[in-house]
């Protein structure tokens, strides 16, 4: 069975209408794929700053950051759940990937590029937005950084299933 990794960045919990897109679809999923939940708010996120970095230098990443990067490099799938936050997505979400974002295992460089070291065939973003902001309209700052991350890991395409104009009538 393929294995599919669910990052759940749906910081409102119960109330996020992103997670009340995303549940459903991934329960429908597990009839076909193993399914890995990480839920962003059950972590205990550490910003990068300075003392990580030099960290990292030496070689002292968190086994359970280790962990996390090769739950990403590993999984077949990826769908990560985000509602549309300050123009992208919540900066727990961007912490998770900077610190999963780990030389060697979710992406290496030569002398001329980086590529990914992620057997993802294909990601699934899912979100929402309260705005009339559609998927890649000048405003949609998520969805362009995605993309470029599934170049750095080797992501495969992302799709996007978005519901917008959520908090407006019109």
């Amino acid at each position: 069975m393929e294995k599919l990794l669910f990052i759940d960045s749906c910081i409102r919990g119960e109330l996020s209408n992103t997670r009340k897109i995303a549940l459903p679809l991934i329960e429908k999923l597990k009839e076909k794929y193993e399914v890995t939940t990480i839920t962003i708010n059950d972590l205990k996120l550490d910003i990068v700053q300075e003392q990580l970095i030099t960290e990292r230098q030496k070689g002292n990443v968190p086994e359970y950051v280790v962990e996390w990067a090769n739950l990403i490099r590993n999984c077949d799938r990826l769908v990560i759940a985000a509602p549309f936050w300050d123009m992208s997505f919540p900066s727990s979400l961007k912490v998770f990937i900077e610190l999963t974002s780990l030389f060697n295992i979710t992406f290496a460089a030569n002398d001329k590029t980086c590529y990914g070291l992620c057997k993802c065939k294909k990601t699934l973003y899912i979100t929402t937005r309260g705005m009339n902001i559609p998927t890649r309209d000048k405003l949609d700052g998520a969805t362009p950084y995605l993309e470029c991350l599934s170049h750095l890991w080797g992501l495969g395409p992302i799709e996007v299933l978005s519901a917008y104009n959520m908090d407006f009538v019109s």
